[in-house]
């Protein structure tokens, strides 16, 4: 099923007869607003991160309810009826973050579920027999483009469509060369494309050494079938000497083996350091909770793991990774671009997360320059 948007060509060819060269200006005005609608997205982005630092946890909540009602749009909505599916590997935090500002991205550039967007979203409840089955439902259902939020969600639905002319945009795809879903120049491998969540690691690193200076050994808990955490932990492995860390690691398969691998690991190292693996992070609280009774901190990935008690992170912000990803997505609904021509994208700056309340259990005192230098500072430990 593909639609098309519809073009009054009568329009234009009265417009260009009334007026000579008119088809320049237009095709001027054009430019004019696509240069426009991206300056707007490059606004809100800078304007969310100062709202961020001047009213702290209170504007990322407004942040989230905004992608909620899917956002305003900034231009026209676009004609026609477009339907997509949403392929979400595991309930968190960063992927729900992912998926409303991938739908506010796509708002921004004129698709709003409800009006000409049909959304179908699916989780898989970080089960890749389930993420498989989604993909090919989706498939089945021939819907006009899959959006695929994590590693193993994306290569189910790039493997489903693979015969198909579906294409696949996924988000929060920590190493998209690894997965096989682009090639080391970051051309896509097929009708696939969409943003990488790649780790700060060595950023991470340098802010865990600056908290805790006489720190010798870091944890690492990871799922030994995500390839997104295998490619961060050979990236830890060769940094972590620099800053005078030694690494221990213990893999799991499923969120089962979380609690008895934590207890392991936490009896050799003086902190944890969490990635985004979806088994792991599905499971932090868990994990949270032992660290505490052993009085070892735990750093996150992302601000949602700093919400829920990790007393700090060096990471990327995922609503705005989602509406990177949404702009990608309707350039292809649009026709402008086709997903196996675009390159995949990426987030280059982090941002600093801390907190206080995580610190003030574990008696760790935080410097004010690094209080500072942070986006964001929460003072309470929310639920998950």
């Amino acid at each position: 099923m593909r639609k098309k948007i519809l073009v009054t060509i009568l329009s234009v060819a009265m417009a260009a007869a009334l007026t000579a060269g008119c088809g320049s200006t237009g095709n001027g005005a054009a430019g004019t607003e696509s240069a426009s609608s991206s300056a707007s997205g490059k606004s809100e982005t800078e304007a969310g991160s100062m709202d961020a630092t001047d009213a702290g946890t209170e504007v990322n909540n407004d942040e989230t309810a905004d992608g909620d009602s899917a956002g305003a749009v900034s231009g026209e909505l676009v004609e026609g009826s477009f339907k997509i599916g949403i392929a979400q590997f595991a309930q968190h935090g960063s992927l729900e973050n992912c998926r409303e500002g991938f739908l506010q991205g796509l708002a921004e550039e004129g698709f709003v579920e409800g009006k000409n967007l049909e959304v179908d979203y699916q989780n898989a409840e970080a089960d890749m027999g389930n993420a498989n089955t989604i993909a090919q439902g989706f498939v089945a259902n021939k819907v006009d483009l899959m959006c695929a939020i994590a590693t193993p969600s994306a290569q189910a639905c790039y493997n489903a469509a693979m015969k198909t002319d579906i294409p696949t945009i996924y988000t929060a795809v920590t190493d998209p060369v690894a997965a096989e879903l682009a090639q080391e120049d970051q051309i896509p491998t097929g009708n696939v494309t969409g943003t990488s969540d790649k780790l700060p690691v060595e950023a991470q690193l340098k802010m865990i050494r600056e908290l805790l200076p006489e720190a010798k050994t870091i944890g690492i808990l990871y799922t030994t079938s995500e390839v997104n955490s295998e490619s961060s932990i050979k990236e830890y492995e060769s940094l972590v000497e620099k800053y005078g860390f030694t690494l221990e690691t213990a893999g799991v398969a499923t969120i089962a083996d979380v609690p008895s691998a934590a207890d392991t690991l936490l009896a050799k190292v003086d902190c944890l350091n969490n990635l985004t693996d979806n088994t792991v992070v599905s499971a932090l609280p868990t994990i949270l909770d032992k660290a505490s009774k052993k009085n070892i901190p735990v750093f996150g990935s992302e601000i949602e793991q700093v919400k829920i008690g990790c007393m700090a992170s060096e990471g990327i912000e995922y609503i705005e990774l989602g509406k990177q990803t949404g702009r990608m997505a309707a350039k292809v609904l649009k026709g402008e671009a086709k997903a196996s021509d675009m390159k995949f994208e990426t987030i280059s700056e982090s941002s600093l997360y801390l907190n206080t309340k995580a610190a003030e259990n574990l008696g760790i005192t935080i410097s004010d320059d690094t209080k500072g230098r942070a986006v964001e500072t929460f003072t309470e430990i929310t639920a998950q």
